[in-house]
């Protein structure tokens, strides 16, 4: 069984979590076409490495972020939307 560690519910059974994808910063919405909106949106970069991703603990509906490794699939760490805007 694998397990993930919740910010808010501390270390539980993956089977309670759903992936949201990685954390992406939206284009300038005045100066994007059409186009390159579709590609923000729908696009996955399919990147190796450590990414950082959205999950929600779907009993509790919280939502945080996780880093991971997409290579490995081994959860770095997970923490709060707050925590990743007070890092430099």
């Amino acid at each position: 069984m694998k397990i993930l560690t919740c910010p808010m519910n501390g270390p539980r059974n993956i089977n309670e979590f759903q992936c949201f994808g990685p954390v992406k910063n939206d284009p300038d919405p005045a100066t994007t076409s059409d186009a390159d909106w579709a590609r923000h949106l729908f696009r996955v970069d399919n990147s190796r490495g450590v990414i950082t991703e959205w999950w929600r603990h779907v009993p509790s509906n919280y939502f945080f972020l996780a880093e991971r490794n997409a290579t490995t699939n081994e959860v770095i760490r997970t923490f709060t939307p707050q925590d990743a805007e007070a890092r430099p």
